[in-house]
């Protein structure tokens, strides 16, 4: 059967044969097709969108970097509301109150006993540790609570050998109740 002499509802044949198998050659199904004609109309429609037109659409970049700073807005707002309803008292109060002191143990032994030591000493198995004692009557910065509390939110102030700010990795009521505990193990 030639080419030309068959009907269009009928199977065209190729003269190519692959590993014994004749090949056919066949439309694409129309749902397929479409599916193709519609995928390149809307890749156009958004790419003209998306780069062309005056409104930009944020960039994933942009989308993060938004949220980021409202997340940093609303971090600051809450230690600003947060400090300046604390004070010495409040603190003091803090260290007699156990769910506090609990929850700032917790805190203390993930994040500062390394510099610090289990029982606050700066020692351990009578190594010196990095930090400093924080159980002696000898405070290098002001033994205050909210004096504690600025150390630990932004670290020392002699940043050669001093402590890293706290603030970038807990919240200010994880950072009370920090002070809250090293208050209550004071003697």
């Amino acid at each position: 059967m030639k080419p030309s002499d068959s009907n269009k509802n009928d199977i065209i044949l190729k003269e190519h044969v692959y590993d014994g198998i004749q090949e056919y050659d066949q439309k694409l199904p129309n749902w397929w097709l479409f599916t193709l004609y519609i995928t390149i109309v809307w890749f156009v429609f958004a790419w003209v969108a998306y780069y062309q037109l005056p409104f930009k659409m944020p960039t994933p970049h942009e989308k993060i970097d938004s949220q980021m700073a409202l997340i940093e807005n609303k971090k600051q707002e809450e230690l600003e509301t947060m400090m300046a309803s604390i004070n010495n008292e409040s603190l003091q109060e803090m260290s007699l109150d156990m769910d506090h002191t609990a929850s700032g143990q917790a805190i203390f032994e993930a994040k500062c006993i390394a510099c610090h030591g289990q029982d606050l000493s700066a020692m351990m198995g009578g190594i010196k540790l990095p930090g400093v004692a924080l159980i002696d009557d000898e405070w290098l910065y002001g033994a205050e609570p909210l004096n504690i509390m600025e150390i630990v939110t932004n670290g020392s102030p002699d940043v050669t050998k001093g402590m890293i700010a706290w603030n970038t990795q807990l919240s200010p009521a994880e950072i009370a109740q920090v002070v809250a505990y090293i208050l209550s193990k004071q003697s």
